[in-house]
């Protein structure tokens, strides 16, 4: 059953728990995205300039790891891939409803997760219907 599940519900799930932690129902979009724009560390480059990484960039980052890993998991088939297809789809639904409803998720990060949430039920199917409905078995009788 873990396998069926959609991995991009791990960012959705912690920018709920950020969002609704910094009170996503009574905060806008820009309170949230403070919370999430804060410095977690620094690195310094080559150059002397320094790279700051904030918990948003952590987050897109993982989202990005995980879409990928997504668009890999697409390749199978039965009963599984409809599933995770089906969740995919419910999550897409789930980050949508949030988009629009809910001012907290009104942002550019919530946005991206959530393009990133249909990117991966559009190829999963894109993807399903190219292995199952690609091209008949050549018939034995046919002569070319």
């Amino acid at each position: 059953m873990l396998r069926n599940f959609p991995l991009l519900a791990i960012p959705v799930f912690i920018y709920n728990a950020l969002a609704f932690g910094n009170g996503a129902l009574s905060k806008s979009a820009q309170t949230v995205v403070e919370s999430l724009g804060r410095k977690l560390f620094s690195v310094p480059m080559a150059t002397g300039a320094e790279w700051n990484i904030t918990t948003q960039d952590v987050l897109l980052f993982v989202a990005l790891v995980l879409v990928f890993a997504e668009f890999i998991k697409t390749a199978r088939e039965g009963r599984e891939a409809i599933i995770n297809h089906t969740l995919s789809l419910a999550l897409f639904i789930l980050c949508l409803i949030e988009f629009l409803l809910i001012p907290a998720f009104a942002s550019s990060l919530f946005f991206i997760i959530t393009t990133m949430a249909l990117l991966d039920v559009v190829a999963g199917y894109m993807i399903t219907v190219i292995y199952t409905g690609g091209e008949p078995e050549p018939d034995e009788d046919y002569v070319d």
